[in-house]
């Protein structure tokens, strides 16, 4: 596939997708009009590479991180093609965001290749922006409209019993009945 004007042949978003939504969905979007290839990178894929963040306190925690690397990837992969996305045009990989000397061995990071796209909302995103830049990589950054949904309100939306289906593509919301997910999500955060 040749690329358009403007395009790369890599374009890398990445998250802890604890679960994968809507917004994340439209993330992914977003990045296939910058590129020929999508590299979804699942961070916090094991726990001990998983630091603690000062800009971003409580995201190393069992309860913020209920499902398994490869749940995660059988849901964002399911999710991307039921919204008709070709399996040819992406790829699902673990990103050590915390370790950025590592990240060579997991995601495209050739400049002239690929370009790493991060949505900014808080002191966190910004540290994240800072860090891939810092390891020489190519970095775009959105700025502007908050998050309209994150997944900790999935959760908690689960916690208490309410709406979350409307939350997550119908592919997600088949793996996480399957995975009991509601009740994991329960057990971690009621304690």
């Amino acid at each position: 596939m040749a690329e358009a004007p403007g395009q790369v042949r890599f374009v890398v978003v990445h998250g802890r997708f604890q679960p994968f939504h809507l917004a994340h969905l439209a993330y992914c979007r977003l990045a296939l009009e910058r590129g020929e290839v999508l590299v979804v990178g699942v961070t916090n894929f094991d726990p001990a590479l998983t630091a603690v963040e000062p800009a971003r306190p409580g995201r190393h925690e069992p309860a913020a991180n209920p499902f398994r690397y490869w749940e995660r990837s059988l849901m964002i992969r399911d999710a991307l093609l039921e919204a008709a996305v070709p399996a040819s045009r992406f790829a699902i990989v673990a990103m050590p965001i915390g370790h950025p000397e590592r990240l060579r061995h997991y995601v495209p990071c050739d400049p002239a290749q690929a370009l790493h796209l991060l949505r900014v909302y808080s002191p966190w995103e910004e540290e994240k922006a800072r860090r891939l830049m810092a390891a020489g990589l190519r970095v775009e950054v959105i700025r502007g409209q908050p998050k309209r949904l994150e997944a900790s309100e999935v959760r908690r939306r689960m916690v208490a019993s309410e709406d979350w289906e409307s939350c997550v593509p119908p592919a997600v919301r088949g793996w996480l009945v399957r995975l009991d997910g509601v009740e994991r999500v329960r057990a971690l955060m009621i304690k």
